[in-house]
């Protein structure tokens, strides 16, 4: 006879001889669940469910297991694919943006900081100092290629502030060398005559020429500050 679990419906073969003719209490192994089993109810069960659909429905329940099985691990592949290429655009984000400069935006919202130029400052200085009557302020400094390769050098940007932060004017000043070889220095200097007098502050920054041209920096000048490009 088959034996099923009514608690879990497994499924059991029993000779008749071990039930009896009394039957007897039996203990399901799977789920540890005990119920009495007759010689009518043993059959009953057999009958009623059946072995064969029991048995189909055993290898659909395997089947659908597996398959959402298949579709986790799928769905890990693809993250753990997904992890390895932005893991990689951010371990490699300069090179990113100097291939993709509109993607600079998006590494600065998410707070990295990104060097499209593979140059960074190595020196800076500014000082104000009287040319006769005229008051100057020159900024000067290093700028140094951190790659391994030869970079073309950008324009510095000097941007000046007052004593709150608030911007007050723009200037550019050139690199003296065209091309910087890999782990060299090049100088760079801009000499600002009558510069406005609410400057107190100064920030360096580094642009592309083409991105630059002589009307956008006397437009970024503030008019009536004094400030000459």
């Amino acid at each position: 006879m088959i034996l099923t679990c009514p608690n879990c419906e497994t499924q059991y073969f029993a000779h008749d001889s071990t039930i009896g003719e009394a039957g007897r209490t039996v203990k399901c192994a799977a789920c540890d669940h005990s119920w009495f089993v007759g010689q009518g109810e043993g059959l009953a069960a057999a009958s009623g469910r059946g072995a064969h659909e029991a048995y189909r429905k055993r290898v659909r329940d395997r089947k659908t297991r597996a398959s959402r099985m298949a579709a986790v691990v799928s769905w890990a592949v693809a993250a753990c694919f997904l992890i390895g290429i932005l893991g990689g655009a951010i371990l490699m984000r300069s090179r990113v943006v100097e291939a993709w400069p509109q993607s600079a935006s998006a590494f600065s919202a998410l707070g990295m900081k990104v060097n499209r130029f593979g140059v960074e400052f190595a020196s800076e200085d500014a000082e104000r100092f009287l040319d006769g009557t005229l008051p100057v302020l020159e900024i000067s400094g290093e700028v140094r290629n951190f790659t391994k390769r030869p970079r073309r050098a950008p324009l510095v940007e000097v941007r000046l502030l007052d004593d709150d932060g608030v911007h007050i004017a723009t200037y550019y000043a050139p690199v003296s060398q065209a091309e910087i070889a890999a782990g060299e220095t090049a100088d760079f200097s801009r000499r600002i005559e009558n510069p406005p007098f609410e400057a107190f502050q100064l920030e360096l920054g580094l642009v592309d020429e083409g991105e630059v041209g002589l009307e956008s920096e006397q437009a970024n000048v503030t008019p009536g500050l004094g400030g000459n490009p």
